[in-house]
C-alpha cells in the first residue's frame, strides 16, 4: 500500500497488538506513530506507555519507513492528536488515520487509498470515513454515498483539507455574529447544540480534537465519504477509555466489495444527513432512530435490495 498509515496510540496494549496487526496486514510502505506522554501521577500511565512503544517497536517488521512522534510529557486528547496529525500531514499530501481502539477490516485500506487517489482534486471531499457510525450497514446501490457529517473511527484525508484545520476554530466568533449559522446548519436543535459546543471549543473548554474537524469541514463546505457498511468495531470502549467509557459498541467490521461501484454525482445523501443528525443529537433518538433506520433502508434502496 502506497498510502502512508498514521497511528495514533497512548496507554492501551491490548487495543495497540490488535490495530497494529492489522496495519501489518496492509503494509503500508510508511508509518507515522503519534504518542502522548503518561498523564502527571499516573503509574499505571508510565508503565502503560512505555508498553504501548515496546509494542509498535518490535511490531513493524514489514519493509517501512516509519517516524515517531512521542511526546515525553502529557499533552492531552487534544494538543497532541491535533498537533500529531498536522505533523504528519506535513510529511504526507495524503493519510489514511488509524487510532489504537478502531479495528479496521482488512478492505478498509484499499477503500481509503482508492478514493483518496480518485478524489485527490477534488476539493468538495474532505474526508473518507470508515463507517456510516451510526449503523452497520446502509442499503444503497452504490458502494458508498456523501455526507455533511464524517465520522473519525478510521479515516482518510488530504493535506489540502486538513489545512483548514484550526484547533481554536478563530473563525467561530464572525460566524456566529454574522447570523449565517442557519445557511450552515440548517436543524434548529443541532445548531443550539452546535453552538453551545463551539463557543466551548472557542475558549478551550472542551478536551477533544475531533469537533474542530467537524468545524473545519462545516464551514469550507467538505463533503465526506460514507461507506455503505462498517468497516470499523472500536474496542476501546471501557474504563479505559477516555471518552467511551460504556461497555461496547454496537458496531462491527464488514468487508466493502469490490470493485467498488462509484456515486454518478457529488451531492450530499439529504436523507442520511438528518438520520445522522437525529442520532447525533440525541432529540427523541430511540424511537426516531430505529422508525428512520427501517424507512430509509427501504425506500432510498427498495425493498428487495440485500445489505452490501
Amino acid at each position: 500500500m502506497n498510502t502512508p498509515v498514521a497511528f495514533v496510540v497512548f496507554n492501551r496494549p491490548d487495543c495497540t497488538v490488535r490495530t497494529l496487526r492489522a496495519i501489518r496486514d496492509a503494509r503500508p510502505d510508511s508509518l507515522y506513530v503519534i504518542a502522548d506522554g503518561p498523564r502527571p501521577g499516573n503509574s499505571k500511565d508510565l508503565t502503560s506507555c512505555a508498553k504501548v512503544r515496546e509494542i509498535v517497536a518490535a511490531g513493524v517488521d514489514w519493509p517501512c519507513h516509519v517516524e515517531y512522534n512521542y511526546s515525553d510529557h502529557n499533552l492531552g486528547c487534544a494538543e497532541r492528536v491535533a498537533g500529531g496529525l498536522t505533523w504528519a500531514f506535513s510529511r504526507s499530501e495524503r493519510l489514511i488515520v488509524v487510532e489504537d481502539d478502531c479495528l479496521p477490516n482488512p478492505t478498509f485500506f484499499p477503500f481509503c487509498e482508492e478514493l483518496l487517489i480518485r478524489y485527490a482534486d477534488d476539493t468538495r471531499i474532505g474526508q473518507i470515513c470508515g463507517g456510516p457510525f451510526i449503523t452497520n450497514t446502509l442499503l444503497r446501490p452504490t458502494s458508498y454515498i456523501f455526507s455533511r457529517y464524517g465520522p473519525i473511527w478510521g479515516w482518510a484525508s488530504w493535506a489540502r483539507a486538513w489545512k483548514h484545520y484550526d484547533i481554536k476554530i478563530g473563525s467561530w466568533s464572525r460566524l456566529k455574529e454574522s447570523g449565517d449559522l442557519k445557511s450552515v446548519i440548517p436543524n434548529a436543535i443541532e445548531r443550539r447544540l452546535r453552538r453551545g459546543l463551539y463557543n466551548k471549543l472557542a475558549t478551550g473548554k472542551a478536551s477533544t480534537w475531533d469537533y474542530q474537524w467537524g468545524y473545519a469541514k462545516l464551514v469550507n463546505s467538505m463533503l465526506s465519504v460514507i461507506p455503505t457498511v462498517s468497516m470499523i468495531e472500536n474496542i476501546g470502549f471501557g474504563e479505559e477509555a477516555t471518552h467511551t467509557s460504556s461497555s461496547q459498541s454496537f458496531l462491527q467490521r464488514h468487508a466493502v466489495p469490490f470493485p467498488l461501484s462509484h456515486p454518478e454525482t457529488v451531492i450530499p445523501d439529504a436523507s442520511f444527513d438528518e438520520l445522522f443528525s437525529i442520532a447525533t443529537c440525541g432529540h427523541r433518538r430511540k424511537k426516531i432512530l430505529a422508525r428512520s433506520l427501517h424507512w430509509l433502508n427501504r425506500a432510498l434502496a427498495g425493498k428487495d435490495l440485500a445489505h452490501a
